[in-house]
């Protein structure tokens, strides 16, 4: 009988998958030695034979060889069969099988690469998987050593033929490393980490492409590693300089964020045997009867020193890869947040529980409802949740986790993190996941701080609908409080924060919570609408004062019971519009159709500036509707929004001027009369009073810094909001995109007069610049419009580097050219001086525009002077460094046959030093007949004429440079030129200096001048 594959206990009985491929063998043998039959098997006859082949190749390593040579003379099917046998042996018999089998199937595994076998990708991901986590023993680390070489030394092939399964490795040995790198004193994992290491740093540097496939726990794989120095630099990159992974489209880490993490990642981290425990007991196991089932898995899957690092594998696939149907949902069987609860308290360790927490509310912290799924983020909210009363304990701590991850977790990108988990508790309400929040904001267990915290939480996801655009300024604005009330904090023995008795003006992190807010009724907002017509008649003041009440009732009601208003949006926006125009004033009127006096600015103390406010402080869906009723209603509303916002921003940018004397007398008459009356504002929508009476103390806010920055923030926030909303309404119809309305909106605030020019600019390409940076239609009205004057402000603003109009794509700004090119002469040559003005105070890499420009058309004298002339100036502002130099000397012969020379002569009057050491190193460079050199092309070198001409006839290198450089120079130079007009070799040969002297580089200098 032939030999076994696997090893059985003595109670164990025999595995028929095993027995069906030892009998085939046991036929099939006489077969598979020389000389090996002719004829062509049957498909049964096939299968057998693949069977016993593979039985052989695994059991009888001396015959192996001979084995694959037999399958690679019957194969028809692609070894398909085989590797599906392979696959199978992996899934259901790795642990039992033999050490020397385990060895047979890793070189069996490289031969089927080597034949680019069908579904040896699926193989290999197969074995990654029975490599187990916090596992240091001998044949688990023999494992690792054994793929990890698998993956470099077939780097070539995967990387040509499944690419995708290098993701899948970098996944498995990040995991990994995290665990080895652990272990610093352990001499035996060594080699192991150096490969792992050299692998996945070869995959970071080289391939990020396919890094950014494994999503977004790749950052969480990399926060892992960053003790290690290696890592550390690749994460410095990844947050602070991504251009230098080279990945066209990948600009920033939040775009990693933004990235969702396939399921089959998560499957990775757990092996076939545990993934099968783990479904059993989430679908057939009811509650209360699981602890047999768990103690079970423990002892066989987490008994060890270091194998609780698993249970972050495990959770991951809980929340990620294992998605319970609807039938299991509403069963008795135990629910998913009931056994990451349990696995918690496995956790004895506590860098291995923060790491649990990490993996249950990492996919809240970038939760978006088109990309992610609800599913994700259910069972951290169920096990806070179902915690209370009797393991409030676990709410406690996992609801401080969590806002602790909102405060630190990347400050830098703070916005996102609180979008995504906003939308996260928004989504998980209106999915109906649970009914109300009331149950975690209204629980008199959890601790009055955590309660205060969950309440920004709570505000912030009901202040729009989580299918748009959301904003997180509710979240992150600071409460202001007058003298009386307004106390510093303490931590009392207890833990709690009381109130001290001193009493002082601050600025907190507060927010007013909605369980502060008194309950509104739709009988309130009747009586109000009923109301305001009266007031608006019996004084302008009382109005509005109304039109405040009204709207923020309208909120709060909304807030508290979503549509139990008892009137529409829509039906409140023309009550309200209507009222007011009985009384001869026009909501959303155009700025210049108002007296333009100052004591009437209609952006403060009007009802409009009454409306904009509370959409910036809200941005709730309904008062969203309502400005939409206005916008199909004709009403210039997104302009006026931009207006404001911008003018907010101009007067929030004087503040910085008053701060250095700290003069708060000049700030009432200092032109920051909405700046001022935005804040009070802002103090009276969350303190539910009248803010005319805390101008004084609001006038004292205004100098924070910080807190003036967010009040800005929030109005362009609002203002993206609605733009969002607009997009999503007219979606179908043509020109929707957000930044043709934002274009729309722009037009208009231009037509209202020089006033509002000179702030709206700046502010809008600060805080809205993905939608403006590189877009034509922005730049081409820009310079339609702007005059010399406001063309100077602008270049002046763009070199102090206030903000940008192109950005660093070198391809949008390439693109940006070529359409300039059909602009009238005045517009193109405005913008040439804005693109001037910027590139030479950034690091864009000029040498790459012009290649582009003059690479990727036949130009045309008449159409692309203007062009050439700004690229000409573009050239004289930049310092002669050795990639701008060589592009000009590579520059192909055209119309404008003499840019190259101009530029050269340009710089040889400005930093003629840096000029000849470019161009000494460019003809080492030139020189390089390696075709990696960034001088080389398919075609090979051709120097630009006009370039040699003038570097022929205007000076003699020999006193700039060394006579051996100068030498060596001209020679090189010359040999290029004739081979570039196919001179005979001999001619080359006989022109090469034989001597090192001075008479010599004149006779290379005249040799030179008679080819050209």
């Amino acid at each position: 009988m032939p030999p076994k594959l696997i090893r059985l206990a003595p109670h164990e009985a025999e595995n028929e998958f095993e027995l069906s491929l030892r009998q085939a063998f046991a036929v099939v043998e006489p077969q598979l030695r020389p000389p090996f039959p002719l004829t062509i098997p049957s498909p049964e006859e096939y299968s057998q034979l693949n069977s016993a082949i593979l039985y052989g190749v695994l059991t009888e390593p001396h015959l192996a060889k001979v084995h694959i040579k037999h399958l690679h003379a019957v194969v028809t099917d692609g070894y398909g069969l085989f590797v599906s046998l392979l696959v199978k042996i992996v899934n259901e018999l790795y642990v039992k099988l033999f050490y020397s089998v385990k060895s047979q199937l890793i070189w069996v595994t490289k031969e089927m690469i080597d034949v680019l076998a069908v579904g040896f990708d699926g193989l290999l991901c197969c074995l990654l998987r029975q490599i187990v986590g916090g596992d240091f023993s001998d044949v688990n680390l023999w494992l690792c050593f054994e793929l990890v070489n698998v993956f470099l030394g077939k780097w070539d092939c995967l990387l040509e033929e499944e690419p995708l399964v290098l993701s899948s490795a970098l996944y498995t040995f990040l995991r990994l490393l995290a665990d080895h790198c652990r272990f610093s004193s352990n001499e035996k994992l060594d080699p192991l980490k150096q490969l792992e290491i050299e692998f996945c740093v070869k995959m970071l540097r080289e391939q990020f492409h396919l890094c950014l496939k494994v999503g977004r726990d790749l950052v969480r794989l990399l926060q892992d590693l960053v003790h290690v120095p290696v890592f550390r630099a690749i994460w410095k990159d990844l947050a602070l300089n991504p251009n230098e992974f080279k990945t066209p489209g990948f600009t920033d880490l939040s775009q990693l964020y933004h990235l969702r993490t396939s399921s089959r990642y998560f499957l990775l981290g757990i092996t076939p045997e545990m993934e099968n425990q783990l479904r059993f007991l989430l679908t057939h196991v009811k509650l209360g009867r699981q602890k047999r089932y768990q103690v079970w898995f423990t002892k066989k899957f987490l008994f060890g020193p270091e194998r609780e690092t698993l249970i972050v594998d495990i959770v991951r696939f809980i929340c990620c890869g294992h998605h319970p149907s609807n039938e299991v949902l509403q069963s008795e069987v135990i629910p998913r947040w009931a056994v990451i609860g349990w696995l918690l308290k496995c956790c004895r360790k506590k860098y291995v529980e923060a790491n649990v927490k990490l993996a249950l509310f990492f996919d809240w912290l970038f939760f978006e409802e088109s990309l992610d799924n609800i599913m994700n983020i259910e069972p951290a909210f169920l096990l806070m949740v179902c915690s209370i009363p009797q393991y409030i304990d676990v709410t406690h701590t996992l609801l401080d986790f969590l806002f602790l991850l909102v405060d630190n977790y990347d400050m830098d990108r703070s916005d996102i993190i609180v979008r995504g988990v906003t939308s996260a508790f928004g989504a998980l309400v209106q999915k109906g996941v649970i009914h109300s929040l009331n149950v975690l904001t209204s629980c008199e267990a959890l601790s009055p701080y955590l309660k205060e915290r969950l309440g920004k939480l709570v505000l912030a996801s009901k202040a729009g609908d989580p299918k748009k655009l959301q904003s997180a300024h509710l979240f992150s604005l600071p409460l202001l409080t007058p003298p009386a009330e307004r106390q510093p904090t303490k931590t009392g023995e207890d833990g709690l924060r009381t109130r001290s008795a001193d009493a002082s003006v601050s600025i907190s992190d507060d927010l007013a919570t909605p369980c502060s807010l008194p309950v509104i009724t739709a009988e309130t907002i009747k009586s109000l609408v009923q109301n305001l017509g009266e007031s608006i008649r019996n004084s302008s003041k009382l109005g509005l004062e109304t039109l405040d009440a009204l709207l923020l009732s309208f909120v709060k009601l909304e807030c508290q019971k979503p549509g139990s208003a008892s009137i529409r949006p829509e039906a409140l926006s023309s009550k309200i519009s209507k009222e007011f125009e009985l009384n001869g004033y026009k909501l959303f009127a155009p700025l210049e159709n108002l007296p333009d006096a100052p004591d009437h600015d209609d952006e403060i103390g009007s009802a409009t500036a009454f409306i904009i406010r509370t959409i910036i402080f809200s941005q709730h869906e309904s008062m969203q509707k309502m400005l939409l009723f206005w916008l199909k209603n004709g009403f210039p509303v997104g302009a006026r929004i931009l207006s404001y916002a911008s003018r907010l921003a101009y007067e929030a940018d004087m503040v910085k001027s008053l701060m250095v004397d700290n003069d708060l007398v000049k700030i009432n008459g200092s032109g920051m009369e909405l700046l001022i009356s935005h804040a009070d504002g802002y103090y009276a929508f969350l303190n539910e009073i009248n803010g005319d009476s805390f101008g004084s103390i609001v006038s004292t806010f205004v100098t924070n810094k910080e807190f003036v920055a967010k009040l800005v923030d929030s109005a362009f926030a609002a203002y993206r909001c609605f733009l969002a909303y607009t997009k999503t309404i007219l979606d179908g119809e043509a020109d929707t995109s957000l930044s043709k309305l934002l274009l729309s909106d722009l037009i208009s605030c231009y037509t209202w007069g020089k006033k509002r020019q000179k702030f709206l600019l700046g502010s809008i390409f600060c805080h809205l610049t993905d939608l403006l940076v590189s877009e034509e239609y922005i730049i081409k009205f820009i310079v339609s419009r702007l005059n010399h004057a406001d063309l100077v402000d602008i270049r002046l603003e763009i070199g102090l580097k206030k903000y940008s109009l192109f950005g660093e794509n070198i391809e949008a700004i390439s693109h940006l050219i070529m359409n300039s090119l059909h602009w009238d002469c005045i517009e193109q040559h405005k913008f040439w001086d804005l693109v001037r003005s910027e590139i030479a105070v950034s690091k864009i890499q000029v040498e790459k525009i012009i290649l582009e420009f003059f690479c990727s058309h036949d130009l045309d004298a008449n159409v692309d002077a203007i062009a050439v002339g700004g690229l000409l100036s573009l050239c004289n502002c930049c310092a002669p460094t050795l990639e701008l130099v060589g592009a000009i000397m590579l520059l192909p012969n055209n119309v404008f046959q003499d840019f190259s020379a101009a530029a050269l002569a340009a710089w040889f009057i400005s930093n003629s030093s840096m000029l000849f050491d470019s161009l000494a190193k460019f003809s080492e460079k030139f020189d390089n007949k390696n075709e990696d050199s960034v001088f080389y092309n398919s075609t090979g070198i051709m120097i630009n004429r006009s370039a040699i001409l003038w570097l022929l006839n205007h000076f003699n290198f020999k006193f700039f440079l060394s006579l051996q450089q100068s030498i060596h120079f001209w020679s090189l130079l010359y040999i290029k030129i004739a081979k570039q007009h196919q001179m005979r070799a001999a001619l080359v040969d006989d022109a090469l200096p034989s001597i090192l002297d001075e008479e010599t580089l004149v006779i290379q200098m005249h040799a030179a001048t008679f080819v050209l």
